[in-house]
């Protein structure tokens, strides 16, 4: 017994004692350690999620927001006493009286545009949006809203807001904007709208009047003999785009986007039309169309005939202005010579040395210059490149950040380089490089592989976007 409670009591036995305090460090390791870019992807995770860490809190009941429709452009978020549906969406915000009612041909007298067949459209019965019913949870878990729910929870309380938070809602546009609410955010983050809610409705009222009366100060001029070789080019330019969605086939959005280039042009003589500025204005067309229109019906195949003429005039002026001030941002891509995109080009190409020297011996080998395929990217913004609802994706994204068309575009650029790097590679000489990689094979691409697309961009402008000496050799 005495062997027994001697070696009981040893210093170097394992047992655990009931009370007995664990050996700890008597003060922190302050040692300096270095942080990884994994770890600080890990920091930053909620530039690409944001809404992930709502999910923690699941065990509580979670209410349901319900947009109220208030005027002036606002809307009113409660929380109703009803759990959510995990399957259900909303898919359309009710949308706010200043995109509906007044403004493009009542106030500041300008004259409305008269579409062609908008007789039909005139009498047409405008829908002014609702929330579409939700169905009653099928199972215990039922009432655990989805990341998709919670994120759009998050929308609608920063648009409802008497003062909407720009820096918040570029942080949360990042990662993707819900359609419901894209059209608002995109013209808050183009700095159409203004934050002041009780601003927006006198703001969109008086841009739509006044671009009605750009409309009558410049149109009429397509005819004179110093701007008829612009219109010319617009008017073979515009059928040309985006052959195989029907929207763009139809009459009334072909005249449509005319007034919009000419009119862009007559404002900007340094630089004047150039081509590939029409392909700018559709992800602005589709995205305000879509808000008009119920959220089954498809914006790419939907039959303008069938809106008034008052909301095609509101759809076309906001288009311009937003597009006019996108190009602000990159405006010297299509001034004399393009100083910008050969500046972005050759960007493109000191990355690509860094990052994939293989890629890039490659293309020297067989005498590719970045120039043959990558003006293109950089004069179109990737709108050859991918499916319309990839662009305008890429452009939630591209919005949310200061200068996201002049610097992240290259970035995607650049991860795209990367990502059929070994395709290219693949690739036995001139000829059949040229045909890849002016056909990606993108057409078939999910969400999920843009986001993956703008998480390497993420990284690659990390790594050079602010430290210009990490492309030198």
């Amino acid at each position: 017994m005495a062997d027994k409670k001697s070696s009981f009591w040893k210093r170097g036995n394992d047992t655990k004692l009931p009370g007995r305090a664990q050996p700890v460090a008597n003060s922190p390791d302050l040692r300096p350690r270095s942080k990884t870019f994994e770890e600080y992807e890990k920091d930053t995770n909620d530039a690409w999620d944001d809404e992930a860490e709502d999910l923690s809190h699941l065990s509580s009941p979670v209410k349901p927001l319900e947009f109220n429709h208030t005027g002036s452009g606002e809307f009113d978020v409660k929380f109703s006493g009803k759990k959510a549906p995990l399957k259900s969406r909303i898919k359309e915000v009710v949308k706010p009286r200043s995109h509906t009612t007044g403004g493009m041909s009542t106030s500041g007298g300008g004259t409305g545009v008269q579409h062609s067949g908008s007789d039909s459209r005139r009498n047409a019965p405008q829908d002014t949006g609702r929330i579409r019913s939700m169905s009653p949870p099928s199972d215990p878990f039922d009432d655990i809203p989805d990341r998709e729910t919670i994120k759009l929870q998050k929308f609608g309380k920063l648009l409802a807001g008497p003062n909407t938070d720009l820096e918040q809602l570029r942080k949360l546009s990042w990662s993707g904007i819900p359609s419901s609410v894209r059209a608002t955010t995109w013209q808050l983050l183009c700095g159409y709208l203004p934050v002041n809610i009780d601003r927006r409705e006198e703001t969109l009222q008086r841009k739509r009047s006044e671009y009605l009366k750009l409309i009558d100060q410049y149109y009429h001029m397509r005819d004179d003999s110093i701007h008829k070789d612009t219109f010319r080019q617009i008017h073979i330019d515009v059928p040309r785009m985006n052959p195989s969605i029907p929207l763009f086939q139809q009459s009334i959005v072909q005249e449509c986007f005319e007034r919009i280039l000419f009119i862009w042009s007559m404002r900007h003589p340094a630089s004047g039309y150039v081509q590939g500025i029409n392909d700018l204005v559709t992800p602005f067309f589709v995205v305000y169309l879509s808000y008009y229109i119920s959220g089954d019906k498809n914006a790419e195949t939907y039959d303008l005939s069938l809106l008034p003429n008052s909301t095609l005039n509101m759809i076309e002026a906001d288009s311009f202005w937003c597009l006019q001030k996108l190009l602000e941002g990159i405006q010297d891509n299509y001034t004399l010579a393009q100083p910008g995109i050969q500046t972005k080009v050759m960007r493109l190409k000191d990355i690509m040395k860094r990052i994939d020297g293989s890629l890039h011996s490659h293309l020297e080998r067989n005498s590719v210059d970045y120039l043959q395929f990558a003006f293109r990217w950089m004069n179109n913004l990737l709108m050859r490149e991918f499916q319309l609802r990839s662009v305008i994706r890429i452009w939630d994204s591209y919005l949310s950040e200061a200068d996201g068309f002049a610097t992240l575009h290259v970035f995607v650029c650049a991860a795209l380089l990367l990502k059929f790097s070994s395709e290219i590679q693949s690739k036995k000489d001139f000829q059949e490089i040229m045909i890849f990689l002016q056909n990606l094979p993108t057409s078939a691409w999910t969400d999920d592989d843009v986001q993956l697309l703008l998480a390497e961009s993420f990284k690659l402008k990390y790594m050079f976007a602010d430290a210009p000496g990490h492309l030198q050799n």
